[in-house]
């Protein structure tokens, strides 16, 4: 077995070309299996295996440098630097992260979740590298899904722009997590169905070594070739050395290809085709499914319960409640329209776009597009929802600002993986939103406790006139939060559970806990009142006061950041308002980036399990008596 003496890409080197693809197959195996058990992107890293390690086989890292777009596809590039006995940790708690981390490689240079950031990256370090005058190579690897964005665009103009020596590999595997839509994907096909130019260039350019005195002339005549065979040859045009396309998956081949390409000392794009889940039949034939997955059984591809899941199967989610909604709400109303940044399937949006194709729009990973093309829409008389991940809706803040909100134009964005995510860590957990969103004039920020408040808020956010955010988790909705349909308007709250030694203002997914630990209090004797808020933006201020002169304390609850989420908000309405005499405490995620581990452990972690909100509270009240006694 090769890979068990593999612990550098040093190892790599020493065995024979002729080996690779055996080793190759070594990884795939041992990659399956290693994500079988703790889940993980295994689609994408396993298209990539054989990139993996002609890229490593090439090239010296971490002198030479290797940036990953996204970054799931590395997998099998922490196994070759030296991660290979820690892969079974992988998303876990305390383990590997899924995506690449400096923090945890020097064969890592960027933290990389996010698309479309590794061109900009590559140039950074390539400038950077010719200023110090050094030598070291750099390398781009990004997917065809990651030239869907805009951010690529801008790098491949500025780098065509400065000319500087590095080698952008294009891994065309026609899918991002679902399959790729777009001009951008049409024109890589176009340019896959005819190889033929680059191998006349290659002929020709081999010839013309002999003479060349005629070589400005066969450069002339090669341009015209080149509008000929493969029209508006893209990335030539733009300044790059364009190869390709060539196979992905031939490791001795790509190796070879990589060396020229690299030997030439400029600035080069080459084009790879891949297939996304190669070498597991399961994810081949299921490449979306088979992109993300949790643990499951090698032999027949089904998903492994686990005993936590096997509770909520006959519960649902929020992603679910929302589907729902969405199309009850389109039925009833033509003018609505389902706006995703390439997560149709992540935002639950798969079933409206074979229900209503014609309202449907996919844009890509282009969440800034998104949001101006919704603004667009509605001044165009249409009622536009956007469906994106919390953490990747930041791209849009200029956006938000000057394409919708200074043009009081209405949108809904619907904020999927609101709070912390899980597996995935840091990079997506989505607690910034509260913060990002609620500087914004009239943004209203609602967050439903459960699927009848959800359906009731997507409502309300459509007749809205203004942005209207709707911040929900990656979570089942708790079998007690099944409650009667109640009709509210923005920014109305409700109480829950009365009590008169102190209230407890919380929304969305921290109604639950809050509730339990209201029980837990009661127990020992202290009343809770426990008030649903439902709205950071605006406040239920009527509510507020209402309590505040019913209880001493206060406490807020919020699966969120501290610095500008829902208790600061509450903070500055008590400020404005000029409320004394009530003592507040914010119960929050701490301003930090939290590693991945299961979602429930890393509430109870940060202090925002049911217990340890009872818990909170009884120290707090326990530190205020003591308090009140040394100064009386």
């Amino acid at each position: 077995m090769y890979i068990s003496q593999i612990d550098s890409p040093r190892d790599l080197k020493k065995i024979p070309l002729s080996q690779l693809p055996n080793v190759c197959e070594e990884y795939r195996t041992s990659l399956i299996e290693a994500v079988s058990k703790t889940g993980g992107h295994l689609g994408a890293s396993l298209g990539a295996v054989e990139l993996n390690v002609a890229l490593h086989y090439v090239l010296d890292s971490p002198k030479d440098k290797i940036c990953w777009d996204v970054g799931h596809q590395a997998y099998v590039h922490k196994m070759i630097t030296g991660r290979r006995d820690r892969m079974p940790t992988i998303r876990q708690a305390g383990g590997l992260s899924g995506f690449p981390s400096p923090f945890e490689s020097s064969h890592d240079q960027f933290i990389v979740a996010h698309a479309c950031t590794a061109i900009s990256q590559g140039l950074g370090l390539a400038v950077a590298r010719d200023l110090r005058n050094r030598s070291e190579k750099i390398v781009v690897v990004i997917g065809d899904g990651g030239l869907t964005g805009g951010l690529a665009y801008e790098a491949l103009n500025n780098a065509g722009h400065l000319g500087k020596r590095m080698l952008i590999i294009l891994n065309d595997n026609e899918m991002s997590i679902s399959r790729n839509v777009g001009a951008i994907s049409k024109y890589l096909n176009k340019v896959i169905t005819n190889p033929l130019y680059n191998r006349i260039r290659a002929e020709v350019e081999r010839q013309l070594r002999r003479f060349p005195r005629i070589r400005k002339l066969a450069d002339y005549t090669l341009e015209s070739l080149k509008h000929l065979i493969v029209p508006g040859l893209m990335f030539e045009e733009l300044g790059f050395r364009y190869f390709g396309p060539v196979d992905g998956h031939n490791v001795m081949a790509l190796v070879k290809t990589i060396q020229n390409v690299l030997e030439l000392d400029q600035l080069c794009l080459l084009h790879i085709v891949t297939r996304k889940g190669k070498g597991y039949d399961f994810a081949e034939k299921d490449e979306e499914r088979f992109h993300g997955v949790t643990p499951f059984n090698i032999i027949t591809g089904e998903k492994i319960e686990n005993p936590s899941e096997l509770k909520k199967k006959n519960t649902m989610t929020y992603t679910e409640a929302f589907t729902k909604a969405m199309l009850q709400i389109a039925r009833e109303d033509e003018k609505v329209i389902a706006i995703t940044a390439a997560m149709a399937s992540g935002t639950g949006l798969v079933e409206f776009s074979k229900k209503f194709p014609d309202r449907f729009f996919d844009v890509g990973i282009a969440e800034q597009h998104a949001v101006t093309f919704a603004g667009a829409l509605a001044k165009g008389g249409m009622k536009p929802v956007c469906a994106i991940y919390s953490t990747f809706l930041q791209r849009a803040q200029d956006q938000l600002i000057h394409d919708v909100s200074l043009q009081r134009l209405n949108i809904t964005l619907c904020l999927d993986r609101a709070g912390l995510v899980g597996a995935d860590g840091a990079t997506h957990n989505g607690v910034f939103d509260i913060s990002y969103l609620g500087h914004i004039p009239r943004t209203v920020i609602a967050a439903p406790k459960d699927d009848v408040e959800l359906y009731h808020m997507l409502k309300l956010g459509i007749a809205y006139p203004h942005i209207f955010a709707l911040r929900y988790p990656r979570a089942t909705i708790p079998a007690d939060m099944k409650t009667p349909p109640k009709l509210f308007q923005i920014g109305e709250g409700e109480v829950l559970r009365e009590g008169v030694d102190l209230a407890i203002f919380t929304l969305g997914s921290m109604v639950s806990p809050s509730l339990e630990a209201a029980e837990l209090l009661a127990a020992d004797g202290v009343e809770a009142m426990v008030c649903n808020l439902r709205f950071a933006q605006p406040l239920d201020e009527g509510l507020i006061l209402e309590a505040m002169t019913k209880t001493p304390f206060v406490f807020t609850v919020e699966e969120h950041v501290f610095t500008g989420g829902f208790g600061s908000k509450v903070l500055e309405f008590m400020e404005r308002k000029g409320v004394e005499g009530c003592h507040v405490r914010r119960l929050a995620l701490p301003d930090e980036f939290i590693e991945h581990g299961s979602r429930e452990k890393l509430l109870e972690a940060n202090g925002l399990s049911g217990e340890k909100i009872a818990q909170t509270i009884h120290q707090t009240l326990k530190h205020e008596t003591q308090l009140h006694h040394q100064t009386t």
